[in-house]
């Protein structure tokens, strides 16, 4: 193995995938465990942990990295207690599992970046410790013949709005308690979220049972006895798994990228064709043209069932981002006195591998941010009216091409005042008057800007949101704020589901051409210039009850343009953050690949990439946000200034 190096590397690519496979498992069993408490680790879910930290050694040692093989028999020798009923879970023990994770990720992850790996000295004695507790002697398995009738299914399903009503799995556990034996607790992994049923054996009354549908729990009376039906159950779904076959595949994300590459020279290949058929068509008789034609039409359909199965392949699930968050924010409010509730939506949502990879960042300084300035200490929110904890939400929806992720708090908002006061302390140029929330955005995402004081483990550096705006803007995106004091913050990220093909608005000013990427255009329309009005340095139309602000493209780039009965304007934004972008001519629709411009030293602002529509011609790629802001930026310029 030594004298082969490309092997090696291409067997340790093979070993972080298989480990990212078992992390994210056993990250996704964690948040059930956490959720279900102390004592209810469902005896399935302790066998799945089990294998995963015994995969995780086996194939460490397998790579010599002894950091990780040594942490992970730790981790499976802690498991083998809790399995072996020699003990059972607490919550100092759940720390130190969930410590012991995290460190095993980052050990895994200093190899791959070869850095040293982090020490695990303490981690590992908190495994090995006292963080265990022996089982009192009465907690001990009631069996079949010991179960008192009748015997009850109980599922509890928590919600937002059950929580809201002090209904959660230790009020329901505590009723059942209260009311009868609870032969078994087993926490269920659902699409949408987690599921606790448990095996219960007393007598309920009709009243209470009516009582206890109406507050979201659903009981079912069980004839057979629960713990062996249950435990057969787990045992059929355990043998199921084990003969399913497997239908994924583990592909290199380059593969995939030079399937796009070959794709995007297949789409450049299919607008010459198109091209060279439109010079020819009045050479051709029509019958034998009907048959050409329909030959195309028949590619291009093809090759767009292609592109868009290649771009299927690359979506993975936002959850690749959403699952790391819990911990993060449990780290957090532990660390800083605070209350805050996470909730997570749309974690099914599709979005391209790359973009999941570079948004990681980001979304992680929002959520660490929204904890560590956003939210109050409970006190606080007491005082303000509000619940002692807060309420942290991640969201994410398709919107035709794109995707939308929000992250909201309910928290204290960001002061604006505050905002612009550190801002002219730090010699940046801050607008009179009242900030919006475009002009605050930009404020706070300035290299080096922070409202603290302090730097700690969280915030201070003054780095964190000026990588989100970057990294946004980047990937063709668009970053909006919305902030009310005292009630909270909300950041909307928008991005393209893939960077690589895109259908865009093709354009022309005076001589030149540019393509618009079709989903950052809201809508399309003409206007008179006539009814254009002139406020100060800045073009203005009447549009739909409010103004638009008009930016014209022959002005941005200093190309000569002849006067025009009609402007046909993109409409860029939507509310207030509108701005149109004005052209002569609006010449069609064509799938375009974006072939983004990498050198600093040939970079433009407002110009994303450049394209080959089929002639031969490069054709400049629009980038819509980055017009929006130099409109708005010209808004806020004193008047006379250039």
């Amino acid at each position: 193995m030594t004298g082969d190096t490309s092997f090696f590397a291409g067997f340790m690519d093979d070993y972080f995938a298989e480990c990212d496979e078992h992390l994210g498992a056993i990250r996704r069993h964690l948040l059930a465990i956490e959720s279900a408490g102390e004592g209810g680790v469902d005896r399935a879910m302790l066998d799945d942990l089990f294998r995963s930290f015994h995969s995780i050694k086996g194939i460490s040692g397998m790579v010599e990295l002894r950091d990780a093989e040594l942490l992970a028999h730790h981790l499976e020798s802690f498991l083998r207690r809790l399995r072996d009923g020699e003990a059972q879970l607490t919550a100092d023990g759940l720390d130190a599992l969930i410590e012991g994770v995290d460190l095993l990720e980052r050990t895994i992850a200093a190899r791959r970046e070869h850095v040293p790996s982090p020490p695990a000295g303490d981690v590992i004695d908190r495994l090995t410790g006292a963080a265990l507790e022996t089982p009192p002697a009465e907690s001990a398995t009631i069996g079949p013949a010991d179960q008192p009738a009748p015997s009850w299914r109980i599922t509890f399903a928590p919600s937002p709005q059950l929580v809201a009503r002090g209904i959660n799995v230790d009020t329901v556990r505590a009723r059942l308690r209260a009311a009868g034996t609870i032969l078994d607790a087993t926490p269920r992994m659902l699409p949408d979220g987690i599921a606790f049923e448990f095996a219960f054996a007393g007598e309920l009354d009709p009243e209470t049972v009516e009582a206890w549908r109406s507050e979201g729990l659903t009981v079912e009376r069980v004839d057979a006895p629960v713990v062996a039906s249950t435990e057969r159950s787990i045992t059929a779904d355990a043998g199921a798994r084990a003969v399913q076959p497997s239908h994924v595949v583990r592909v290199d994300l380059t593969r995939l990228d030079d399937l796009m590459r070959i794709i995007g020279d297949l789409v450049i290949a299919r607008a010459r064709l198109e091209d060279s058929l439109r010079r020819i068509v009045k050479h051709v008789p029509a019958v034998e043209w009907r048959a050409v034609q329909e030959n195309s039409l028949t590619i291009e359909r093809q090759l767009r069932d292609l592109r868009e199965g290649i771009m299927r392949v690359r979506l993975v699930p936002v959850s690749e981002i959403f699952r790391r968050m819990p911990f993060v924010v449990r780290d957090l409010t532990r660390e800083q006195g605070k209350k805050v509730r996470l909730q997570l939506d749309g974690q099914h949502t599709e979005i391209d591998k790359f973009l999941i990879e570079r948004m990681l960042d980001p979304v992680l300084h929002l959520v660490r941010n929204a904890v560590s300035h956003g939210f109050e200490l409970p006190e606080e929110r007491v005082q303000a009216g509000k619940p002692a904890e807060g309420t942290l939400r991640l969201t994410a929806a398709g919107v035709g091409e794109s995707v939308v992720l929000e992250i909201i708090d309910d928290g204290r908002g960001i002061d604006a005042g505050q905002v612009a006061a550190r801002a002219r302390a730090a010699g940046l140029p801050v607008p009179a008057g009242p900030l919006d929330e475009a002009t605050l955005l930009d404020l706070i995402c300035t290299p080096g800007f922070s409202t603290r004081d302090v730097t700690d483990r969280a915030s201070g550096r003054g780095v964190g949101m000026s990588v989100v705006k970057n990294t946004v803007q980047e990937l063709n995106g668009t970053l909006r704020l919305e902030t009310a004091r005292g009630e909270g913050t909300r950041f909307v990220i928008e991005l393209p589901l893939t960077l690589s093909i895109a259908d865009a608005l093709i354009a022309t000013v005076g001589d030149r051409t540019f393509a618009l990427p079709q989903p950052s255009v809201r809508e399309v329309v003409e206007i008179d210039p006539a009814a254009l009005r002139r406020v100060e340095h800045q073009e203005i139309a009447p549009f739909r009850g409010g103004v638009l602000p008009i930016v014209r493209l022959a002005r941005v780039f200093g190309i000569p343009a002849a006067p025009r009965p009609r402007l046909h304007v993109f409409v860029i934004g939507a509310g207030q953050d509108a701005v149109g972008l004005a052209v002569d001519r609006i010449v069609g629709q064509r799938e375009i690949v974006v072939r983004t411009m990498a050198d600093p030293l040939v970079r433009v602002g407002g110009i994303v990439g450049a394209t080959d529509l089929g002639d031969g011609r490069v054709v400049l790629i629009l980038d819509p946000p980055a017009l929006a802001r130099r409109a708005r930026a010209a808004e806020q310029q004193p008047a006379g200034a250039s």
